[in-house]
């Protein structure tokens, strides 16, 4: 079995865990529990990298917010009453 989880783990690009591992195996017919297979990857020196998390580039609160210089007004009375362009 341990040559058959370094393999899996091999061919994964070494990203699987013992999770992902125990259901290939279980694929190919071996009956197996997750712990078990966790046990030996660990014994191997086998361990899965975890996904990444998303990174915000957008930081709230971080900055305070930029001055309207401009001094637009962004509340309409009604809809199609205030539109507003940019010009070049």
């Amino acid at each position: 079995m341990d040559a058959e989880i370094q393999r899996l783990f091999a061919a994964s690009g070494g990203t699987y865990g013992s999770p992902r591992i125990t259901q290939d195996l279980r694929e190919l017919g071996w009956k197996v529990s997750e712990n078990t297979v966790a046990r030996r990857m660990a014994e191997l020196g086998l361990a899965g990298r975890r996904p990444k998390r998303p990174r915000s580039l957008t930081r709230q609160g971080k900055r305070p917010a930029a001055p309207d210089l401009v001094r637009r007004k962004f509340t309409a009375v009604a809809p199609d009453v205030l539109w507003s362009a940019t010009s070049r």
